[in-house]
């Protein structure tokens, strides 16, 4: 395990500690601000057709389970597709829409000790950057990430939806390998879903680490990846303790 020239990070509940708010109260602001509605839809009608979509997208791609889906589809491309399907219209744009959903189906906070270990990072000359699986826009994740983390240093901010791919399919890693210049052995990948962030950054030849915050183990999530092959954290601070011993002990 080499020490690291840079460290990716998974976003959701890695970096940034999500609350969900409720995807349904996310649809009914939505539906609150309709310009027209000329069916009268409301949420029971709603929910139950992007409920529809979203759910039945794995199965369609011949997944095992969703954590497995090798492609993205947007959050935009869903709803404009349910909205016009009911024959709703906005004023607003869906770039707008996309962001007023998310506020109210979901709070974010920095992750406990996350902007300790990015500030050491920066003072160790480390690089950073994340690669996250999200319908949202790239701008939109931007965004929220500038609000809650503004002292970061990412280089670069990868989502799913703007290239397609999803992890654990390699194609998001090789990407930020390519953006960040390095090869896979002097680059570690951050994240907390065993599958999707830790069997995918170790199949695309990083160094993985589990940060254990989120996910137990389950039939779904039953990680093939030897414990000899990755790191396991629960906290962040124990990062900043790993590299700085490996600095210490090479």
């Amino acid at each position: 395990m080499a020490y690291p020239a840079m460290v990716l990070f998974d976003y959701g509940n890695t970096i940034i500690e999500e609350t969900i708010c409720g995807f349904d109260q996310g649809n009914e602001v939505l539906l609150s601000l309709a310009a027209a509605n000329p069916n009268h839809i409301t949420l029971s009608a709603f929910q139950p057709k992007v409920e529809e979509i979203i759910f039945g997208m794995s199965a369609n791609m011949g997944c095992p389970n969703r954590f497995y889906q090798p492609y993205e589809i947007s959050w935009q491309s869903i709803y404009r597709y349910v909205f016009e399907y009911f024959g709703i219209s906005f004023d607003q744009s869906y770039e707008e829409l996309e962001e007023i959903y998310w506020n109210a189906a979901t709070s974010g906070q920095p992750a406990r000790h996350i902007q300790e270990l990015l500030t050491f990072l920066q003072e160790q000359h480390i690089r950073t950057g994340v690669v996250s699986n999200i319908m949202l826009k790239e701008q939109t994740l931007c965004r929220r990430i500038e609000r809650l983390l503004p002292d970061h240093h990412f280089e670069f901010i990868i989502a799913s939806s703007a290239y397609a791919f999803r992890k654990p399919q390699t194609a998001l890693f090789e990407l930020a390998l390519r953006k960040a210049g390095l090869p896979a052995e002097k680059v570690w990948f951050c994240g907390d879903n065993p599958i999707c962030d830790i069997e995918g950054a170790a199949q695309a030849g990083l160094q993985p680490v589990w940060y254990r915050k989120t996910y137990k183990a389950t039939a779904d999530l039953a990680m093939k990846l030897p414990p000899d092959q990755y790191l396991a954290i629960d906290d962040w601070s124990e990062l900043i303790e790993i590299i700085r011993r490996k600095k210490e002990k090479p």
